[in-house]
């Protein structure tokens, strides 16, 4: 009788959701995933389409196949082979490792860094080991999923969700709050809408408030500011944030992994006792040895974020040239509203015919009525792909 319980139930299951498939199939709301079969770069060859110019990636310093990323990677391959097949506190940890570590430590101006296999595990450590029964978090509104989770997952005594840059609202919740320990915690840029936090103005709070301030760099790093450093640096204010999370899988080479950087007993606290830190294995070598790499052609040249600065700025002019207004921003993301979730995804079919990769986004990624063509820029594009890719645009959306 349970065997065909259990049996039944599976089979419902999956009718259920076979339903729930064709439901999204019929409102044109299916996504469809992509094959690549050549590296990431700002022009790739998908499989069953052939060449596409490359709009939706976040490699955006053209690292992700750049030689000496992926040289590094195979020699940390063939020193440390594929891992450490455990965690960290069990089986130690590769010299990349450390390595890495010192070298995000020394780039961002912090004590310390400790790395995690993504930024989403990286937001959960800091919030779950930081929460206890006497600690509050504020959120913005619009901060990315991994936060959103992470704070679900933390269980704080309180939280306060702020309206999106809404600083006359945090600063009345912080007014308001009894608790001992207070967390503000926001991205640097926000990776649907494109603009910055207003990292100056945040600074400012907290102190006021005794506050930590915890800053969500993953699309702000080798984005913003004279070198690279990202959000804080572009605003001035890279020594009053007090910790910094960040992605490796963007500008950083685009592999995997994310890191923590901070003052240097958080990081010795979070390897301790950080959830992801224990139950989860480390960096592949590999990752670690190329993300390193990707951050030193980076900290060797920071012409490379001057020339995405203009890519950026090449782009949104061909965009205004043919009438089209992209949400205004200062990062390389450069969102266009078209208001339908349908919409939206049949204009990247399209646009994907025509040989230009760009994904629509709607809900639940960003609120009903406000679907979008997300377009991202790389310091590898030529002038002549964001010409092609900004005909495209405009044809498809008229």
């Amino acid at each position: 009788m349970s065997d065909g319980t259990a049996i039944a139930g599976g089979r419902l299951l999956e009718l259920e959701l076979a339903a729930e498939l064709d439901t999204m199939r019929e409102a044109g709301t299916l996504k469809t995933i992509q094959t690549l079969s050549s590296p990431q770069g700002p022009e790739v060859e998908l499989r069953g389409r052939g060449r596409a110019i490359v709009l939706s990636s976040n490699d955006y310093l053209g690292m992700a196949a750049h030689p000496e990323v992926i040289a590094a990677g195979h020699a940390a391959l063939d020193s440390y082979g594929a891992g450490t097949a455990s965690v960290r506190f069990i089986c130690g940890l590769f010299e990349p490792h450390l390595a890495l570590e010192a070298d995000l430590a020394e780039f961002l101006g912090t004590e310390a860094a400790l790395t995690y296999t993504s930024c989403w595990n990286a937001n959960h450590a800091v919030l779950d080991a930081l929460c206890d029964a006497d600690t509050e978090i504020f959120s913005d509104a619009l901060n990315h999923a991994s936060i959103i989770d992470a704070i679900r997952l933390a269980r704080p005594a309180a939280k306060s969700i702020y309206p999106h840059s809404d600083l006359d609202a945090l600063a009345g919740a912080l007014t308001a709050s009894t608790a001992r320990r207070k967390l503000v915690v926001t991205d640097g840029v926000f990776s649907m809408e494109g603009d910055l936090a207003r990292l100056p103005d945040l600074v400012e709070l907290c102190r006021a408030h005794g506050a930590v301030l915890i800053v969500d760099d993953s699309h702000g790093l080798g984005v913003l500011g004279e070198r690279g450093a990202g959000t804080a640096e572009h605003f001035g204010v890279a020594d009053a944030v007090d910790i910094t999370t960040g992605t490796l899988g963007k500008a950083l080479g685009g592999g995997a992994g994310g890191f923590v950087a901070g003052a240097a007993p958080l990081c010795r606290v979070l390897e301790q006792r950080s959830r992801p830190q224990l139950f989860s294995n480390g960096l592949a070598p590999t990752v670690a040895a190329s993300s390193r790499r990707a951050l030193g052609l980076l900290a060797e040249d920071p012409s490379l974020v001057g020339r995405l600065r203009d890519n950026v700025a090449t782009f949104r002019r061909l965009l205004a040239e043919r009438d089209l207004e992209p949400l205004p921003g200062d990062s390389a993301i450069v969102p266009l509203i078209v208001g339908e979730t349908s919409v939206a995804i049949a204009a990247s079919r399209r646009l994907l015919d025509e040989g230009v990769f760009v994904t629509g986004f709607g809900f639940p990624v960003v609120p009903e009525g406000t679907a979008r063509i997300r377009a991202q820029i790389s310091a590898a594009h030529t002038e002549a792909q964001l010409t092609r890719a900004a005909e495209a645009l405009a044809a498809a959306l008229r």
